[in-house]
């Protein structure tokens, strides 16, 4: 634990380290503010750790055609915000790269989150404020409708009471609990890989549901990734096994069956094998995707592993066949019917030609015909649920009747209603609403 002040009097009581919460405590703390940040981890970061990029959709087009089930109002502030919030960044020394682009959609920024985390640790120690780690959350404390602190545990089993003015629960959502995950992302998703840190297990979620916060939206998915089946994730796995390129590639089920435009994004290809028989399928390159995408950087100055050599030195299930009648080789015991798939590849192949291929292949319509063909199987992994905690556009908390819950803030992955079966950007979420929260906190202190 890392102690500075003693008292128990703040103006800002942060729940969470990660991405999110830093921000606000960041930005709280350059405002003058009084911050307690506190973390179950024995270190600052979270999932920021392993992020390099901070980027969203450029624009309202962009954001109401790959984002339409989104809160209007939290979509437009994201919009809106984001472009100041990387300016934020800057004028804070956070190594920040030259605008790119990002899939398709987006827009966003080369960023060194490990050199900000630093930052904003150091901003907290030499502005005196506190910080203290492997220290759990037990409650809020509520008083007169209004939360005005929680009630934490060290890891000595030390209790102690935090008041503040503010409370901001930013503790990154609860993927790391396979019963949240089960119960509002999928059955399935109880026993998927976490591509994630451990820690966000819905600590944030469980506090803010005992106070009477509202929710939503219910099958609004998650972010993640699909990777190699038969391969449990490490931390140095979750950008090399991310199999980004199935954005190429067909994706077939257990069936034997295509079910989604796989050009839409890998991360909605996630979203829906999660949804299919057994949750898991078969991803499907030939010579081209292999050489244009499945071995080439998936954003601009990324690494650029080759995923199938790797899969297969750490054991995962792949194959490769020098034509389409070799699929019928597919061993037995993976569950295919590799003939009734080349005659499906076949069937998109003549159908791709005339553009009626059935699910369209809309970004990339193009034939898988050029051998050989790299077959991986491949299971869903999730990054974090887009089911959480209801905000509004200053990040405060809302209650079932769609009223702030006095003195309650949240920002980052805890919060939900902002996407909707659709992805573009966490970090520039948690920073933008992390910032908010600490201005929403700094601006009406400053008035009282």
């Amino acid at each position: 634990m890392e102690v500075g002040l003693t008292d128990n009097r703040y103006d800002l009581l942060i729940i969470g380290a990660g991405m999110a919460g830093c921000t606000v405590g960041a930005r709280a703390a350059e405002a003058g503010l009084r911050v307690c940040m506190v973390d179950v981890a024995g270190d600052i970061g979270g999932s920021a750790r392993y992020a390099g990029y901070v980027w969203s959709m450029p624009d309202h087009g962009a954001m109401d055609k790959h984002n339409p089930g989104g809160d209007d109002e939290l979509r437009r502030h994201l919009v809106d915000r984001f472009p100041e919030a990387v300016e934020w960044l800057r004028s804070f020394g956070a190594d920040v790269g030259e605008r790119q682009p990002i899939l398709p959609y987006g827009a966003g920024y080369k960023f060194d989150t490990n050199h900000f985390l630093e930052l904003c640790r150091k901003k907290l120690s030499e502005t005196g404020n506190e910080l203290l780690l492997n220290t759990e959350t037990r409650r809020l404390i509520v008083e007169d409708g209004t939360v005005v602190g929680a009630v934490v545990t060290s890891a000595d089993g030390e209790e102690r009471e935090i008041r503040a003015a503010y409370t901001v629960i930013a503790t990154g959502g609860f993927q790391a609990d396979p019963e949240l995950r089960a119960r509002h992302l999928h059955p399935e998703a109880r026993t998927i890989e976490l591509r994630s840190n451990p820690n966000s297990a819905g600590g944030g979620h469980r506090l803010a549901r005992e106070v009477g916060a509202a929710f939503g939206k219910e099958h609004a998915g998650f972010y993640g990734h699909l990777i190699p089946s038969g391969i449990s994730l490490g931390e140095d796995d979750f950008v090399e096994l991310a199999l980004y390129y199935s954005e190429h590639c067909l994706l077939f089920n257990v069936e034997n069956k295509r079910f989604v435009d796989e050009t839409l994004g890998d991360h909605l290809n996630t979203i829906e094998l999660l949804e299919q028989p057994e949750a898991r399928g078969l991803l499907v390159a030939d010579a081209r995707v292999y050489r244009d995408w499945m071995t080439a950087p998936y954003v601009e100055g990324a690494v650029a592993p080759d995923k199938f050599g790797i899969t297969a030195k750490r054991g995962g299930r792949v194959g490769m066949a020098e034509s389409l009648e070799e699929f019928e080789y597919l061993p037995e015991e993976w569950g295919y019917d590799g003939k009734a798939i080349a005659a499906a590849i076949t069937e998109y192949n003549e159908a791709i030609k005339e553009n009626k291929a059935s699910p369209a292949h809309t970004l990339d319509p193009q034939p898988l015909d050029e051998a050989p063909y790299y077959i991986i199987e491949t299971v869903p992994a999730v990054t974090f649920p887009f089911y959480g905690i209801l905000i509004d556009t200053e990040a405060r908390v809302l209650d079932e009747a769609g009223q702030p819950i006095p003195g309650l803030l949240a920002a980052g992955s805890d919060t939900g209603g902002l996407w909707y079966r659709a992805y573009g950007g966490g970090l520039a979420t948690a920073l933008t609403f992390g910032l908010t929260a600490a201005n929403t906190a700094s601006s009406t202190l400053s008035v009282r």
